[in-house]
Parts: structure tokens; sequence; C-alpha cells
């Protein structure tokens, strides 16, 4: 079973650095790979179990896979910035209208570095957030949402609207979203790797 793809090539992340040299400063990805980040990490995508991706090692094996030596070429991969996410394998869900939801399954190794980052990154981003955004926030959720609604009634505002999207994570600019991304994260592999996990395709 093979979990590790690397690659030595320049990307579309280069490019979004090479506009600001204090984007080689910072070490934000000593912080991801610290033991205890990774970690709580774990502990959450193991709370949260799901499939397997394209690799098929489940989150049951995931362990064994940490004790292999693999494991350690992975962290060796990360720090140099040569570590190349898989892809994610597609699967369709049924939605209450009759249609299909499609819904794209990392491999485990790519949840848990993909949780890692998102422990490190959420202070540096959260705070610009909105006070009335509440998905998919830590110590926020949608009793906040319900509660916010009310007090909304309270004031006399009667209609609620509600809006989706269709297929809004597929347009999303991704050149965009990374130069808004180096704004805040000056770490250069931290950078790479997240352009990197855009990139990483599907099958």
């Amino acid at each position: 079973m093979t979990a590790t793809k690397v690659k030595k090539s320049n990307d579309g992340a280069d490019a979004c650095l090479a506009a600001d040299p204090s984007a080689l400063n910072g070490n934000l990805m000593a912080q991801v790979l610290a033991p205890k980040n990774l970690q709580r990490a774990w502990e959450q995508v193991r709370a949260n179990h799901g499939a397997a991706g394209v690799d098929g090692m489940t989150v049951e094996l995931f362990p064994d896979f940490v004790r292999s030596p693999e494991w350690g070429l992975v962290k060796k991969a990360l720090e140099a910035g040569t570590y190349w996410p898989q892809p994610v394998r597609r699967v369709h869900i049924p939605k209450a209208d009759g249609g299909q939801r499609p819904l794209g399954i990392p491999t485990v190794l790519d949840r848990v570095i993909q949780q890692a980052l998102a422990q490190v990154l959420e202070p540096l981003f959260d705070p610009d957030f909105s006070d009335y955004s509440y998905g998919f926030r830590k110590r926020r959720g949608a009793h906040d949402a319900l509660r916010q609604a009310r007090e909304y009634l309270r004031e006399g505002y009667p209609v609620a609207v509600d809006m989706d999207l269709a297929k809004f994570f597929d347009t999303v600019n991704f050149d965009i979203l990374m130069q808004r991304v180096t704004r805040q994260v000056r770490d250069r592999q931290v950078v790479r790797l997240i352009w990197r996990y855009l990139r990483a395709g599907v099958i």
C-alpha cells in the first residue's frame, strides 16, 4: 500500500509567493507537524471515521501506517515541500429531491494532514470571518444560527431566505483564493501544500 507521492516541480503556489518575499519567512509547517497537533488531528479524523480513499487505507489501518517507515518519508516530504496529496475518491450520495450530491473522499493520511493544517491556520483566519457566519467554525454551529434567527424574529424580521449556490466549490477561482491565503500565511511550504490540495484531482 503506497500513501506517499513525492514530486519536485514548480507549481502555481510559487507564482503567488514570488511577489511577496516575506512569504519565505515563518515556520507554520513546524506547528503543523508538531506531535501534539498531529495527535489532535488524528483523534478528530478517527472520531469522524469515514470511508477509505483511493489507496484503500481505512481509519483502522492508519495506526499501523504511522508505525511504518513510510510515515517518516511522508513527514520528510512535508518538511521539504515535496509532498503531493493523492486524488480524492468521488462518490455520489442521494439527495432528498431525488438527485445526487457528489462527495470527494480524501485518503485517511490526507485527512489527517488537512486537519493538522486547519488547526494551525484557523486562528489566522477566523478573526476576520463574519460574526454572523456559523458553518464549519469552532464553537459555532446550527444551534447558534437558530438562536440568531429567533433574535431576528423578535426584532420584527419575519422572513427567512434559504439559498444554495449550485456547485459553488466547483467554481471557486483558485488563483484569487490563493492570493488571499498568502496575505495571511507566510510559510512557503504551507502555501504550496494548500495549493496542491486544491489541485489534487478526483478519481
